[in-house]
């Protein structure tokens, strides 16, 4: 029968050289699939296959089946596949996304508790039972899912779940899951083997992804892992019980596969992990490793290759021919011959890694006490231990050069050491990415240089207070003939600082100590420590001045000037300097207060003998009395309107009749009564008052003939120049007669009709203007 089903499969393989793999759900049963696909050995025995479990898609479609690969690129050639989705979906390209879901799907609790994980749906099981005659069997497997997005942060956070589940038979002890990262116990997930998202999350186990799939991929995932091995080591002739189980998590969306290889599940020997360079744990230059296939019962037989060549034979009674020394890189690998005519495989890659070459140097600090003692920060001489080689880096120091061998007791301060006698040696473990190591010798000398430097001034700010900004900078232009060329200078608040190199002043710093205050200077060359000094920072007076001001200037005074001062107001004698500028212009120099005339700006600056300016700014600006254009009246009084209109530049206020009485903003009087009265216009900057008198038209209420010469007629008041603009008056009595009409107003009238006097009574008045207005009103007659 195995022979027959291995027929057909290499006959389907010499019919398929198509790009893509394809896959077969009906072909075979669950028993065949695991016996004769995946174990087909006669030294596994006792298979059993005891529950099969998936997605109902409602036809002929499941969720796991048989692949074959033949001609394509990918690893396997074929073997079983099982999908959190439809098996139809597995072959490529990988063209649309697998995301499947089918009704009552669950998923499954031991892989849960397995992985330490929950809410799982779409699994799909195969479990089986087998003995073997050997102490360990294994198989090659490869996981493949959609949830592989490059460069797609959601990458970081979601993985399907897959276990290769391990127990014996008639154990109800958990599980042991086999499908690990090598070397871990850590799952195979897409999130922990993975070569990361930039920005999102670092790289997992990335020795062990295979790749991002494009379009033409041969099968419709995404991305997929490098091939793997599964190992369990179990008891020989004892029944065990397997639980292969993959399934989404947390919901049914972007389907996840693993690809068992056909004939891969097999009896193994342990030789332990690949020694590659990429997992740093590689051998080293010289080092040699001992390979041991010899934990096996009965008395075996051991063929050992090298890259598929036969380099150690031994006969079937050798009890010592299960060990071999490798010298060399390579892939090694055993066929142990059990006394059952069985064969048990092993293979382990093994690479070699060069030792690095590392040279001994010398490190030096400053020592202010003069005593060949002083603090080390052990990392500084990193560059010359490492001979400038980027890929080697310092493990630890240690006190001797056995200790940096063996690893044992380094040093525990390293950024800060402390020797103990003058030219102190330490030793350097050096190691490269594999691990192997080189130990070199440093060698702690002192450095006493002193830097003269001279004090760094700096001007006290707008607040006189005793501190000021320091551009440090200016320190190391001070000093340049005493450095070596190209030396870095570092400027620190404490001597321990200095030492430390820690919390290092930016260029532009503030003192915090009032008036003075010295900091350390360190200087090293070639990253050795040249000098530790210390400099004086000094604050220089600054003369203190008003603050801005703005004046002004009655234009209407011109050549009349004002007084500008320039606003010292400390009260320690000076020599001070001056300067001054109209409009960024220099106009004056060596004066305190300036004559003006012009509106503009005007800005001092105050300089005392030390260099240090303060500056002040005057804005002079312009105003002058009023020029009153005109005066407009409208109206008699008392219903009248007076405005007032005026021009200059300064800003005016209007008063009437009291000129230190009340001003008001507005150019316009309301309700003014008959008769002159006298008009103020003030600038309300202090340039002056101007006066102008008006007349206001009035009419009488009332008038008394009785010939005493005080009221005896009734006439308008006003000046002849208000009665030219009168066309005439008319008056009537209470019953409309015209008693009386004027169309020149150089006398009133005195009460009477025809020569005859009128009685007392109310008589009725019309005015009528020459611009067409009319005003009308009564008055009373009194005898």
């Amino acid at each position: 029968m195995k022979y027959k089903i291995s027929f057909f499969i290499m006959l389907l393989s010499l019919l398929n050289y198509s790009q893509n793999i394809t896959v077969d759900s009906q072909t075979y049963s669950p028993q065949q699939l695991i016996e004769d696909i995946l174990i087909d050995s006669d030294c596994i025995t006792n298979v059993v296959v005891t529950n099969v479990s998936g997605g109902n898609f409602g036809g002929a479609d499941q969720s796991y089946g048989f692949f074959n690969a033949a001609g394509t690129n990918f690893p396997f050639q074929s073997g079983i596949v099982m999908s959190t989705g439809r098996l139809a979906n597995v072959p490529g390209p990988n063209d649309n996304l697998s995301d499947d879901n089918a009704p009552n799907w669950q998923g499954d609790t031991e892989l849960e508790i397995a992985l330490n994980e929950a809410n799982t749906f779409n699994a799909t099981i195969l479990e089986f039972d087998f003995t073997s005659v050997a102490s360990q069997v294994s198989f090659r497997y490869l996981f493949a899912s959609e949830e592989y997005q490059e460069n797609n942060p959601n990458s970081c956070q979601f993985s399907d779940l897959f276990g290769f589940l391990i127990r014996p038979t008639s154990s109800q002890n958990p599980y042991q899951n086999i499908a690990l990262v090598p070397g871990t116990n850590i799952p195979v997930k897409a999130t922990t083997v993975t070569p990361g998202v930039p920005g999102s999350c670092p790289p997992q186990n990335e020795t062990y992804f295979g790749s991002y799939n494009g379009v033409n991929s041969p099968i419709n995932f995404n991305g997929q892992t490098a091939v793997l091995t599964a190992t369990a080591n179990v008891i020989p002739n004892q029944s065990y019980h397997v639980k292969l189980v993959i399934a989404d998590e947390q919901n049914f969306r972007f389907d996840s596969a693993v690809f068992l290889e056909a004939g891969s599940f097999e009896l193994s020997t342990d030789l332990g992990q690949d020694r590659l360079i990429a997992t740093g744990n590689a051998l080293c230059e010289g080092e040699t490793l001992q390979l041991n296939a010899s934990n096996q019962v009965g008395t075996p037989s051991y063929n050992w290759f090298r890259d598929g060549i036969l380099v150690q034979s031994s006969p079937s009674n050798c009890t010592d021919c299960g060990v071999y020394e490798v010298t060399q890189p390579g892939t090694y690998t055993v066929e142990v011959g059990l006394n059952t005519n069985c064969i048990s495989y092993g293979e382990v890659v093994i690479e070699y890694a060069p030792v690095p070459v590392a040279q001994d140097a010398i490190l030096i600090e400053c020592d202010v006490d003069t005593d060949g003692l002083s603090t080390y920060n052990l990392f500084d001489a990193e560059s010359d231990l490492t001979n400038n080689d980027n890929s080697l880096g310092i493990s630890n120091f240690f006190l001797t050069e056995n200790e940096a061998r063996d690893n044992n007791n380094p040093i525990t301060n390293p950024a800060s050491f402390q020797n103990t006698v003058p030219f102190q040696t330490v030793y350097a473990r050096i190691v490269n990415q594999a691990n192997c190591f080189d130990v070199v010798a440093l060698e702690l000398q002192t450095s006493n240089n002193v830097i003269t430097i001279p004090n760094l001034e700096a001007c006290d700010g707008d607040n006189i207070d005793g501190f000021a900004e320091f551009s440090l900078n200016g320190i190391e232009t001070s000093i340049l003939n005493q450095i070596p060329i190209g030396a870095q200078v570092n400027y620190y608040e404490t001597e321990a600082d200095a030492f430390s190199e820690t919390n290092p002043l930016p260029n532009n710093y503030t003192n915090t100590t009032a008036d003075a205050q010295i900091i350390f200077v360190k200087i090293k060359s070639n990253n050795q420590c040249f000098s530790i000094s210390t400099v004086n920072l000094e604050v220089l007076y600054t003369p203190l001045l008003e603050a801005d001001e703005s004046v002004l200037y009655c234009l209407n005074t011109f050549p009349e000037t004002i007084t500008l001062m320039g606003g010292v107001i400390d009260d320690l004698p000076n020599n001070y300097y001056y300067e001054w500028y109209f409009n960024g212009t220099l106009t004056d120099v060596d004066t305190s207060f300036n004559e003006v005339n012009e509106t503009g700006t005007y800005t001092v600056i105050v300089t005392d003998p030390n260099g240090c300016s303060s500056s002040r700014t005057i804005t002079v600006s312009a105003s002058e009395t009023a020029i009153i254009e005109n005066i407009i009246i409208e109206g008699i009084a008392p219903n009248n309107t007076i405005t007032v209109n005026v021009s200059g530049g300064g800003f005016y206020e209007y008063a009437i009749d009291d000129i230190d009485g009340f001003y008001q903003e507005s150019n316009v009087f309301t309700d003014v009564s008959e008769g002159e009265h006298s008009i103020y216009v003030r600038d309300r900057n202090g340039c002056g008052i101007v006066e102008e008198t008006i007349s206001v038209i009035g009419i009488p209420k009332f008038f008394t003939p009785n010939g005493d010469d005080d009221n005896d007629v009734w006439e308008i008041i006003g000046t002849n120049d208000q009665f030219s603009q009168i066309e005439k008056v008319q008056i009537f009595n209470r019953y409309g007669k015209l008693i009386a009409q004027q169309t020149v107003l150089n006398s009133g009238w005195d009460g009477t009709y025809n020569g005859q006097s009128l009685p007392s009574d109310d008589y009725w008045y019309i005015v009528k203007f020459l611009d067409g207005k009319t005003y009308t009103g009564h008055f009373a007659l009194r005898r």
